[in-house]
């Protein structure tokens, strides 16, 4: 049974959030849902979400299941807002745990922040099948990018996470802590192992020469036209493009305030005793 699926384009951090249902029975499944933050005021506000909580509410759905691809570096998680407005269960993948370890040393955070994944509902592990609706779903460990990345597969459509871009952007970054250039090309090749019309479904889209916003391709689309990964590019070649690609990126610009609420399955730092919630920045002296 082919899943309803429809993108919201949030074009401050240039990410695709999804809302997938089945139409029999209402179920829904949100994808990468995104938390406005203002970094220069460190003002928070819902406005992108609230588009979201907008077409559920009047398509009459109800949300099962929110699915993160992986904690986010370049925006924030509504995930926590939206489970508190919508009910449902967050949900990541199962290795979760070590990148909630590594951010925990880098941000010093304190006994409070235990790195087990219990912030969200539910940890998948790579093959787990689960259901949005009547509709079956699989969580696929595509790691690399970072090494918890998860992609979901739903009837003939992948939702890819930062894995792949559209075709003539390319592939995700892999110099994250943990993340892996050759990890990332295994990963991409067992998405791009599905069969040709297999439909992906990208989390950023970042359109070169002025193009409009894109979000959807084909496996077939992708080996053919991919500039970073098409079929005859090998693993050896990729490897090297990527590091070279990754060691002239600066980081994002939503990097550290990200991180420390993505870790958190969207929940913010716990408020200090003036009732204040803080973010973290490590200072770099050279």
């Amino acid at each position: 049974m082919p899943p309803n699926i429809t993108p919201f384009f949030d074009t401050t951090t240039c990410t695709i959030s999804y809302v997938v249902y089945d139409e029999s029975t209402g179920g829904c499944a949100i994808i990468d849902p995104v938390l406005d933050y203002e970094p220069r005021s460190g003002r928070i506000h819902t406005d992108f979400s609230d588009k979201l909580i907008d077409f559920i509410q009047r398509q009459h759905l109800s949300v099962e299941w929110i699915l993160e691809t992986h904690a986010h570096a370049d925006h924030l998680s509504s995930a926590y807002y939206l489970k508190k407005k919508l009910g449902g269960r967050i949900a990541i993948g199962d290795r979760i745990p070590a990148v909630q370890t590594t951010f925990k040393k880098i941000f010093n955070l304190g006994d409070e922040f235990i790195p087990d994944g219990h912030h969200f509902n539910h940890l998948l592990a790579d093959e787990e099948t689960f259901h949005i609706g009547k509709l079956s779903a699989r969580a696929l460990f595509v790691p690399g990018h970072t090494p918890a990345d998860m992609a979901y597969q739903i009837d003939d459509a992948i939702f890819v996470g930062d894995t792949l871009f559209m075709p003539d952007v390319g592939t995700a970054r892999a110099d994250f802590p943990g993340g892996n250039a050759q990890t990332l090309y295994r990963s991409i090749q067992k998405i791009l192992a599905f069969p040709s019309q297999t439909r992906l479904f990208m989390c950023h889209d970042y359109p070169p020469d002025g193009r409009d916003p894109a979000w959807e391709t084909t496996v077939s689309q992708q080996r053919k036209e991919n500039i970073h990964v098409h079929d005859g590019i090998d693993e050896q070649t990729f490897i090297e493009m990527r590091n070279k690609r990754d060691a002239t990126l600066e980081a994002p610009v939503l990097l550290l305030p990200s991180i420390q609420t993505n870790i958190r399955a969207g929940d913010l730092p716990p408020p200090e005793n003036n009732g204040v919630s803080y973010f973290k920045i490590p200072i770099k002296t050279s």
